[in-house]
């Protein structure tokens, strides 16, 4: 497989360093990604670095995930308008094993594979190195000017807000990576964000000045969509690939409402459908795009990618009883309906507080639904407010036991897509 020309009609290649494609095409070619342990999980935004390294495997060569517990004490200046605040050692560990545990879910690490999976923790050739050792070892092989001519140093200089010393030498630490890699790994090329192409041209620098060697490199471009809204962030905040964080069902509704225009976008890069198969869903979703064939399509390969055919299977039916059935009585649901729903959040509720009947305002910020009396007023006088599949038009409605389900239940819909289950007692 030509993995160049394959990831380029999946819209997946923005910048690439000449010699890049000839190298993967001439020999198995080690290659790495870093991920930011900044938090306890990945999530959507690291599937295409993830999804990276996957079609490299897939192609015959070599894959090393870099989990970043250095460069994660210094924090990255790339794409941020401000400096974020620095985590600690111990809740950096935390979160490496996080990451650690996740990304072994998508690349094969078996060690009898020529081009097994290889996990580094660039904390483990740093913590040796003092401050004098680094600038007289690395930091003579790199001016200031050159430093200085990266768009994400440019930007922030210009801001308000400046940069720290610290921000500035990320790029000779995530250069020194790379320079490390190649020198006891041999590995030759380093993939990114199209954000990371900065950093990442510092260290095939960095190794032409120190060794004399050649290295390579590209990026793809940063997933956007097409409302202008950020790409993996939702009301409820962004979307996890850890399932306690999001369930798979929120994941699975995340990319069923995906846009046309995203989906036609999305679909080429979030799956490993072929060109031929992605052109016969074009095909079909132009025919008919009501029917959402690209959407439903998309959900379905990543949510099976992520979390397994079986989660995906309990999103799509979860997805059927709160959705697909809304002409038929919510009494129809079974109490085995109501308790088996995927994603559908569920909170106990005091039976005294209904027992002479509670103000919905009440009840809902009671329950923890909206977090103020405010916020649920406003939301129910919008027309955003639903309680057993029946719209809420008046915030003086009163709670009582006569409307629960099966004497216990009440189904509470916030939006369009947020539903809670409130089981009184």
């Amino acid at each position: 497989m030509n993995l160049i020309a394959e990831l380029t009609w999946r819209g997946l290649i923005q910048d690439i360093m000449p010699g890049t494609e000839e190298q993967l095409n001439k020999e198995m070619t080690s290659a790495y990604i870093g991920f930011d342990p900044t938090a306890d999980s990945l999530h959507i935004g690291s599937l295409v670095p993830i999804l990276l390294l996957v079609h490299l495997q897939n192609a015959g060569h070599k894959p090393f995930a870099l989990v970043g517990g250095a460069t994660g004490m210094v924090g990255d200046p790339s794409g941020k308008s401000e400096e974020r605040n620095l985590l600690s050692e111990a809740v950096l560990k935390v979160n490496q094993e996080g990451v650690k545990k996740q990304l072994m879910q998508y690349l094969d690490f078996n060690p009898a594979l020529k081009n097994a999976a290889e996990m580094v923790n660039n904390y483990d050739w740093f913590k040796e190195i003092t401050f004098l050792n680094f600038i007289r070892d690395i930091g003579k092989h790199i001016t200031v000017n050159y430093m200085m001519s990266k768009d994400s140093v440019k930007k922030r200089l210009e801001g308000e807000t400046g940069m720290s010393f610290t921000e500035f030498t990320y790029q000779l630490v995530q250069g020194y990576d790379f320079y490390w890699l190649y020198k006891n790994k041999n590995c030759k090329l380093q993939m990114g964000g199209s954000d990371q192409w900065g950093n990442i041209v510092t260290g095939t620098e960095l190794i032409r000045r120190k060794t004399g060697g050649e290295a390579f490199a590209f990026t793809c471009p940063l997933i956007t969509k097409a409302d202008g809204g950020k790409f993996g962030k939702t009301e409820t905040g962004n979307i996890w690939l850890d399932p306690t964080k999001t369930s798979p069902y929120h994941f699975y509704q995340f990319w069923l409402n995906a846009s046309d225009t995203d989906a036609l976008k999305w679909i080429k890069i979030f799956t490993f459908l072929s060109k031929d198969a992605i052109d016969m869903l074009i095909h079909e979703h132009n025919l008919d795009p009501a029917a959402r064939v690209l959407q439903k399509t998309l959900a379905q390969e990543i949510t099976s990618f992520v979390h397994g055919k079986d989660e995906f299977q309990k999103a799509v039916v979860t997805t059927q009883k709160l959705f697909a059935n809304q002409t038929l009585p919510v009494e129809s649901l079974s109490i085995e309906d109501l308790e088996s729903m995927e994603g559908v959040i569920k909170i106990d509720f005091a039976k005294e507080k209904i027992a002479a009947g509670i103000d919905v305002v009440s009840f809902l910020a009671d329950s923890t639904i909206f977090p103020s009396k405010g916020e649920a007023r406003k939301t129910i006088q919008g027309g955003g407010v639903s309680i057993n599949r029946k719209k809420v038009e008046l915030i003086d409605f009163k709670i009582e036991n006569s409307l629960l389900l099966h004497d216990k239940y009440f189904l509470v819909q916030k939006g369009k897509k947020n539903y809670y289950l409130i089981k009184v007692g």
